[in-house]
C-alpha cells in the first residue's frame, strides 16, 4: 500500500527504483490494489516504439466511471464531488454529492442512448465550466461514447474543424456563457459551426445564461426536460483496457490540430496515482484546478485524477479578475481549499495587482500549490510562494503535455525540495533523457539536450485520431525509441530538471500551445497579405505574446496600416479565436529564408525580443539583405 502514497524522499527514491527496474510489477501492483475492474489484464505491458504501438493491461475490462462515481457510494455517497463555485460571487455555490452526481451522470447517459449514441460514437462537448460539463464527460465514459471537449473560447472554425476531424454525432453546448463581465453566444457560435458539419444528427443545448437562442426543428433540442424524463440508473459499459476514452486536439505546428487518443485503463490508473502524490491528497480536502476541462489539465486534475480517488474538486466558471483580482483567494477563503493548482500566466497577472487583494482574505487552509501550462518564471514562484503560500506551502511546478496524459516531472510536495523554475525530479515509472543534436544521450549533470522519454508509461496517447502515421513521425522519428517531447530541458548537478521551451514551432501563450502554421494560414488568406512568419516574445503576463511579421501584396501597400492591424487579428480571431492574436505586427519587405527557402525564425526570434546583436552567421541566407530592413524597420 505504501507505494501509493509517498511521505518522503528516501521513500521516493525506493519506489522510482522500483518502477524503472520492473515497471510493469510496479503498475500491477498499482492497478490491484487500488481499482476495480470487470476482468484482469493477460499482460501488464507490450510496446513497441518503432510502430508505435503501447498497450497497458492488455484485455482487462473496466469501466472509468465505475472508478470516478460507483465504488465511492458506500463509503462516501454523501461527501462533495464536485464544487461549483459560478461566475457571479453573488450566485449561490454548488456542492454535488457522489450520489448526486452518480444520478446525473447516469441520467444523462440514458438521454445520450435515447438519441442513438453506442459506444464508440465520438460526442463534441463544447460548454462553460459548470457541471454540466463534467456530467457529460462522465456520461460519455459511462457508455463508451468517445468524448472530444473543445474548450468554449475556440471560433466556430476551429469547432467545425475538430467536429470534422474526428466525425462527431452529437454535439453537447449551451445558450451562452459568463466571463467576468461578458456574455458569449455559444450557441450562435455552434449554430455558425454546424453549417459546415454534415455530420452532426442533434445538439442538445443546456440552458445557462437564458438568452434567446435559434433552435432547429428536429437537430436542436432543450437539454433539462430530456434529464427529467430520464431514467436515473444506467448500467455500464463493460470497456477494454486500449478502447479510446476520449480524444482532445492539440495545436500541431504544422497544419491541422492532432486529435490525440487516451484510452481506459492505462490514463485512470496513472491519472489517479499521479494526482494522490503530486498534489498529496488526504480524505477530506478540499481540491481545486482553475484550468478549464476544455484541456488537458481539466480532464486529468479537475475530473478523472480527483474523482478516481473520491476528492472534492472545485470548479470554477469565472475568472480570476472578476469582479475583483481578489476572487481566487475568496474562493480559497470561503471553501477552505487546500491544493491550489493554477497557471503561471494568471500568477503573474495577479502579481501586478495591489497586495491588498491577496492579503484581505485567510490563506491558512492551503497546504499545496501548484503551476501548470509553462514553466513558472523565478519572479513569478517567489510573489506565490511569498504571498499565497506565505512559504509553508510547497509549490509543485509540473510538467506534461496533453499528449502525456498526466504529469511527468514534478516535485512531490514535503518529500521534494524545490527550486525556483526547475520541475525537479521524473514522478514514479517515468525515464526522461536529454539528447544531443547527432541522436546521442547526453549523460551526466549540469547539461542541456533535447527532452525524450525512453519507456513507456500509462496514460501515454496511444495515437492520433485517423493519423498514425502523423503520430509516429511527430513523435517517435526524431530519436530511435524513444518519445521526443518537443521541449528543451536541462539537467542540473544534483539531477533536477529546468524546461526551456518548445523547440519547434509551437509558442506557448498563457499557457495554452499555439502552433504557428494555423496562425499564418489564417492570417494569408487575408487579401491585402503575400506571406507572414510569427514568432514569439517574452510578456510580463503571459509569458510568451506573438509577433507577426506580414509581406504585403503591392495592392495592399497603400492601405491603412492601423486598420490592417486590427483586419488581421479580427481574421485569426475568427478562424482560431482570441487567444491567438498577434500583441505586435510589424509589415516587412521579405523575410530572411535559406537557400532552400525555410524561414529562419531564430533571426525573427532575436529581432521580435530585440537582441539584435547576437544573430550569429547570416551571411548563408538566401537575402541577408532583408534583416538589415526589418531591423531598421522594428526600431522606429
Amino acid at each position: 500500500m505504501s507505494n501509493y502514497h509517498i511521505k518522503n524522499l528516501e521513500e521516493y527514491f525506493q519506489v522510482y527504483r522500483k518502477s524503472v527496474r520492473n515497471p510493469e510489477v510496479f503498475w500491477e501492483e498499482i492497478a490491484e490494489e487500488h481499482f476495480v475492474w470487470r476482468k484482469r489484464w493477460d499482460k501488464v505491458l507490450q510496446w513497441d516504439f518503432t510502430k508505435p504501438e503501447v498497450k497497458w493491461f492488455e484485455n482487462a475490462q473496466l469501466n472509468i466511471t465505475e472508478n470516478c462515481l460507483d465504488r465511492h457510494l458506500s463509503i462516501r455517497g454523501d461527501k462533495t464531488a464536485i464544487l461549483f463555485e459560478p461566475n457571479n460571487p453573488e450566485e449561490e455555490a454548488q456542492h454535488i454529492t457522489y450520489f448526486q452526481l452518480h444520478e446525473r451522470v447516469s441520467k444523462m447517459a440514458n438521454v445520450l442512448k435515447e438519441h442513438g449514441i453506442k459506444k464508440g460514437d465520438r460526442i463534441c462537448i463544447y460548454l462553460p465550466m459548470i457541471p454540466e460539463l463534467a456530467v457529460a464527460v462522465l456520461a460519455c465514459a459511462r457508455i463508451g461514447a468517445i468524448h472530444s471537449v473543445v474548450f468554449a473560447g475556440f471560433s466556430s472554425i476551429a469547432l467545425s474543424t475538430r467536429i470534422n476531424d474526428c466525425d462527431c454525432k452529437m454535439v453537447i453546448t449551451s445558450d451562452g456563457s459568463y466571463r467576468g463581465a461578458k456574455t458569449i453566444d455559444l450557441k450562435g457560435i455552434v449554430d455558425v459551426a454546424l453549417e459546415d458539419c454534415p455530420g452532426i444528427e442533434t445538439t442538445l443545448v443546456v440552458k445557462r445564461t437564458g438568452v434567446k437562442v435559434e433552435m432547429k426543428e428536429g437537430r436542436d433540442k432543450w437539454l433539462q426536460p430530456l434529464l427529467d424524463e430520464a431514467h436515473a440508473d444506467c448500467p455500464v459499459e463493460v470497456m477494454d483496457a486500449e478502447d479510446p476514452l476520449f480524444i482532445l486536439y492539440t495545436s500541431g505546428s504544422t497544419g491541422k490540430p492532432k486529435g490525440m487518443v487516451h484510452t481506459c485503463a492505462g490514463y485512470m490508473v496513472y491519472t489517479a496515482y499521479t494526482f494522490k502524490n503530486i498534489f498529496q491528497y488526504r480524505e477530506n480536502d478540499v481540491y481545486w484546478c482553475t484550468a478549464d476541462v476544455g484541456w488537458i489539465t481539466g480532464h486529468s486534475y479537475i475530473l478523472y485524477g480527483p474523482l478516481a480517488n473520491g476528492a472534492t474538486t472545485v470548479m470554477f466558471e469565472g475568472v480570476p479578475s472578476y469582479p475583483d483580482f481578489g476572487r481566487f483567494w475568496e474562493i480559497v477563503e470561503k471553501h477552505k481549499v487546500n491544493q491550489f493548482y493554477t497557471a503561471p500566466t494568471a500568477i503573474r497577472a495577479l502579481a501586478k495587482e495591489n497586495l491588498s487583494f491577496v492579503e484581505k482574505y485567510d490563506l491558512s487552509s492551503l497546504k499545496v500549490l501548484g503551476s501548470v501550462g509553462e514553466p513558472i518564471n523565478e519572479e513569478a514562484w517567489h510573489w506565490y510562494n511569498n504571498n499565497v503560500g506565505k512559504k509553508k506551502s510547497p509549490i509543485v511546478d509540473t510538467w506534461w503535455q496533453t499528449e502525456t496524459g498526466g504529469i511527468l516531472i514534478s516535485p512531490i510536495p514535503y518529500v521534494t525540495p524545490t527550486t525556483p523554475t526547475y520541475a525537479t525530479l521524473p514522478f514514479i515509472g517515468i525515464q526522461p533523457t536529454l539528447m544531443d543534436e547527432n541522436e546521442k544521450e547526453i549523460a551526466g549533470n549540469q547539461v542541456e539536450g533535447r527532452l525524450c522519454i525512453k519507456f513507456p508509461w500509462p496514460s501515454m496517447a496511444r495515437t492520433i485520431w485517423g493519423n498514425h502515421d502523423r503520430y509516429r513521425d511527430t513523435y517517435f522519428s526524431a530519436y530511435k525509441n524513444k518519445y521526443f517531447t518537443g521541449d528543451g530541458a536541462m539537467r542540473d548537478e544534483v539531477g533536477y530538471y529546468r524546461i526551456t521551451g518548445r523547440v519547434d514551432d509551437v509558442i506557448i501563450v498563457s499557457g495554452h500551445n499555439l502552433g504557428t502554421a494555423p496562425i499564418e494560414d489564417a492570417i494569408n488568406e487575408h487579401p491585402a497579405i503575400a506571406e507572414s512568419a510569427i514568432v514569439g516574445f517574452p510578456h510580463d503576463i503571459k509569458g510568451n505574446a506573438l509577433y507577426g511579421f506580414v509581406i504585403l501584396k503591392e495592392t495592399g501597400q497603400k492601405r491603412d496600416r492601423d486598420n490592417l492591424r486590427k483586419e488581421i487579428n479580427q481574421q485569426i480571431t475568427e478562424q482560431i479565436g482570441p487567444i491567438a492574436k498577434l500583441d505586435k505586427i510589424q509589415f516587412v519587405v521579405g523575410l530572411p529564408k535559406t537557400r532552400s527557402g525555410k524561414i529562419m525564425r531564430r533571426i525573427l526570434r532575436k529581432i521580435a525580443c530585440n537582441d539584435t546583436e547576437n544573430l550569429g552567421d547570416i551571411s548563408t541566407l538566401l537575402n541577408p539583405e532583408v534583416v538589415e530592413s526589418i531591423i531598421k524597420e522594428a526600431l522606429k
